[in-house]
């Protein structure tokens, strides 16, 4: 039977998984391999995904990958098959000295120029508490969090103790060290680009024998190498027990109890590593470079590749020669690339596949599995061999349990859920309104001052409306910024932006993205900007990229003074609320059709498996909550304020120039450089209706959308308050004056009177909408791509796309309108 068969509150042994590729190498590295007990969980509330608990942690499988997996019940395989003993059968060496990176010479006037600088990259699983250990040491203010794929780039550090100076590397989490996620080819190619002296691979010790499969993966590549057992008071609470140094000796490798959120074991792990690093480590402890036994035939074929391998000399300068063997045998592409590049890669691969042919023959299983199910051997059989002894003094995840069967209840996961977005969709939006307005105020009052200040003329213009209207539209966001983060913070470090992700996926995956673009594409209702940078919780790249790429869809607060103006002039109290609600349902439907094309057409391939760890419930720190949320307001600024400000300025230098003198607003407007580029492209929205004026507006929206009000406001009727309209205002029948004069225009357009241009109006009033619904980003958004992603190419793709989008509706929706008149 199926994995996917069994149901809540059943259990059984897994036989094999099935599939191919990333996913089944995935899902094998997780944890389900064949003779391990699975215990059904739970179903999210829309029935899939469904959790799942094996070897003493909790994950999520969708129904689909479930359905890839073979397994059998507890009864029945107790029946045909025996206990199974597994021996460790490891072989112990000396480091082969072929294998070495530098010459002893080398080495030595190494050592005497940076004796005491070492450099420690850190690595482990997610959740492991790396991130902490980084923070604790360096003091540097890196992100903490509770889910998968927190660290998305190598962080820097420094930290000084007992006369040493560590340069601190903090890689990303990842699983394994396979050719899978971009996270695991990051953290392979910075080990062997950039070797570190010594690496710290932290474990959480309350899982350990998933998190030691990438500890027995650093040893193939023979580095030198520390173990920081994280989390030890988890374990001493529930009552676990294990010879620690029987442990260390079976791995060779020197391994430390710590505690990372309070410091314990801190000053214990460092000075290990000076010890490893210097060389001076306890000799009694007899630790060693080991060679993990993967069977008869997989060893004969290491052998024989090796042989061929330690000619090259530049592979001996950056790897291990037994990696690169092994690796071989997974069958790992960037490996195999490098290697047919030799003059013998034939006879290596040659090599490479008599030995696989033979296990197959043997095992019946690829050469890929065997050496999982070996390493997944070894580990069981170390851990057996120190004695470890799971505890029962206290369940890990029994006040998770409690907690789940209330925030993922089918009946009340979802309004729960609700109330958290609402909450923190109130707070960002309508409680950072008021620091916004203050700083609106802060920014209006130094514009006054200037004005005072400076003489009339185009510095002081440039000043007041380019640099300060800039830098206060750069400021103006960052109380939302720092509200957003420090929910989505909590929500991370507690654990439950995994359970939001668990309920909200089967939605999001019939969109083609992961269950965690739910709460951007939320966001995006209030400000792209903000949405764009809390894409960074979604663990896949595939989905990450296309959620950003969507979110220009979703219609922001900035939109509203617009449809307002627009309403509020062409269409009547009784209509306006349908009008506005079409434009958000037009936004949602173009979003989900985009994303489906994109994951279909543009984004080919299977999307990283929702195998995604449910960590249990922790409560983060104050400490940590403010540190992470002033840190990202901080990145925030750093990353868009030189743009914002630029673009600001570019924009203002249009609207300004040429200044005859005398000209008073709207005449200046009319006459600007923007004017004149509006004039210039008016042919190209005449299948809108559009006429040069409605164009202008369009164009100054490129800067915020919030100016595009303002300028149709002075264009037709010397009033630049449409901006700030967050209702119907029609104070002074400013509405009835625009609707004349936009009228007029029209009517010129299409030579006829404004009596009888009305009806067009109304089809080129609601086509204008949903080109300012779809069309250019802001900057703002623009820039927040950018910094996302690292790339212009897609910052520009968004912009690009998005207007011709834009064009098309606006232009299909009056061409075909026009016909129905």
């Amino acid at each position: 039977m199926k994995l996917s068969e069994l149901k809540t509150g059943e259990s059984g042994i897994i036989v094999k998984v099935n599939g191919h590729g990333g996913f089944r190498k995935r899902i094998i590295e997780m944890g389900f391999i064949k003779g391990k007990k699975v215990d059904v969980m739970l179903n999210a509330p829309l029935k899939d995904p469904v959790k799942y608990r094996i070897m003493g942690y909790e994950v999520s499988l969708r129904h689909s990958e479930a359905a890839l997996i073979d397994v059998i019940s507890i009864e029945e395989a107790r029946k045909i098959e025996k206990p199974e003993t597994v021996s460790p059968g490891m072989e112990i060496e000396k480091p082969d000295p072929d294998d070495q990176m530098l010459t002893p010479d080398e080495m030595e006037d190494a050592a005497s120029k940076k004796r005491k600088t070492i450099r420690v990259a850190l690595v482990g699983n997610p959740n492991c508490g790396k991130t902490s250990l980084f923070n604790f040491a360096s003091g540097a203010h890196e992100r903490v969090g509770n889910y998968s794929g927190v660290t998305v780039d190598a962080k820097a550090g420094y930290a000084d103790f007992e006369g040493y100076h560590f340069e601190l590397v903090d890689l990303p989490g990842t699983y394994s060290l396979s050719a899978y996620s971009p996270e695991e080819l990051y953290v392979r190619k910075q080990l062997v680009d950039k070797t570190p002296d010594v690496v710290i691979n932290v474990i959480d010790s309350s899982n350990l024998e998933r998190n030691l499969y990438l500890t027995t993966q650093l040893i193939d590549m023979h580095l030198r190498m520390v173990v920081a057992l994280n989390m030890f008071d988890e374990i001493k609470q529930r009552g676990d027990r294990f010879n620690l140094d029987k442990l260390s000796k079976l791995f060779g490798i020197p391994m430390v109890p710590t505690v990372f959120k309070t410091g314990v074991g801190v000053k214990e792990l460092f000075h290990t590593v000076i010890e490893t690093y210097e060389g001076t480590e306890d000799k009694s402890l007899n630790f060693r470079h080991i060679h993990i036994n993967h069977g008869h035939e997989i060893e004969h074929g290491i052998k024989n590749m090796q042989e061929h391998l330690k000619q090259e000399l530049d592979v001996r300068q950056k790897f291990s020669t037994r990696y690169l063997a092994i690796k071989l045998l997974e069958h790992d592409k960037d490996v195999e690339d490098y290697i047919r590049q030799f003059p013998d890669a034939q006879e290596i691969l040659e090599h490479r596949d008599e030995a696989a042919a033979r296990v197959k023959e043997e095992t019946l299983q690829d050469s890929e599995t065997a050496i999982m199910d070996a390493k997944y051997g070894f580990i069981r059989g170390a851990l057996e061999e120190a004695g470890y002894k799971e505890g029962t003094n206290q369940e890990t995840y029994h006040a998770t349990h409690v907690l789940d069967n209330i925030l993922t209840n089918k009946f009340f996961g979802f309004p729960i859920f609700l109330c958290v977005l609402a909450l923190m969709f109130i707070c960002t939006f309508w409680l950072g309104s008021y620091p916004q307005d203050w700083l609106d105020t802060f920014f209006g009052w130094v514009g006054e001052k200037l004005t005072v200040v400076l003489p009339e003329g185009p510095v002081q213009a440039m000043l007041v409306d380019g640099v300060i209207g800039g830098v206060g539209s750069v400021a103006s966001f960052l109380p939302q910024i720092l509200i957003l983060y420090l929910f989505i913070s909590f929500m991370e470090d507690s654990g439950y932006m995994s359970r939001a992700a668990f309920m909200m996926d089967k939605l999001m995956h019939n969109m083609g993205l992961h269950g965690k673009s739910f709460i951007p594409l939320i966001m995006g209702f209030g400000c792209n900007v903000p949405a764009i940078m809390s894409t960074r919780t979604i663990e896949s790249r595939r989905s990450r990229l296309v959620t950003m790429l969507i979110l220009p869809l979703m219609s922001c607060e900035a939109r509203i003074p617009i449809y307002i103006m627009i309403i509020g002039t062409f269409f009547s109290r009784t209509a306006s609320p349908f009008i506005m609600m079409s434009l958000y349902l037009v936004g949602i439907v173009v979003a989900v059709i985009m994303s489906k094309l994109f994951t279909k057409f543009m984004f080919k391939g299977e999307d990283t498996p929702f195998v995604m760890e449910l960590p249990p419930y922790r409560f983060p720190t104050l400490k940590a909550l403010g540190r992470h949320t002033w840190e990202k307001g901080k990145q925030y600024l750093k990353k868009m304020g030189g743009i914002i400000l630029v673009a600001s300025i570019i924009v203002w230098a249009l609207s300004y120039f040429p200044h005859p003198q005398g000209l008073d607003d709207q005449q200046q407007q009319e006459q600007s450089y923007l004017s004149s580029i509006g004039k210039a492209v008016e042919p190209v929205f005449m299948p809108q209706g559009f006429n040069w004026k409605l164009d202008v507006g369009l164009l100054a929206g490129v800067g915020a959308k919030e100016i595009v009000a303002s300028t149709m406001g002075v264009l037709y009727s010397n009033d630049d308050s449409f901006q700030d309209d967050n209702g119907y205002n029609d104070e002074g029948g400013k509405y009835e004056r625009m609707h004349k004069a936009i009228c007029a225009d029209l009517a010129e357009l299409h030579h006829t009177t404004p009596q009888a241009v009305e009806p067009t109006a109304k089809l080129t009033a609601y086509s204008y909408l949903l080109f300012v619904l779809l069309y250019f980003p802001c900057i703002a958004t623009i820039a927040a791509i950018k910094g996302e992603t690292g790339k212009w190419k897609w910052a520009i793709f968004a912009a690009t796309y998005t207007t011709a989008l834009a064009w098309i509706i606006s232009a299909a929706v009056f061409q075909v309108g026009s016909l129905f008149i």
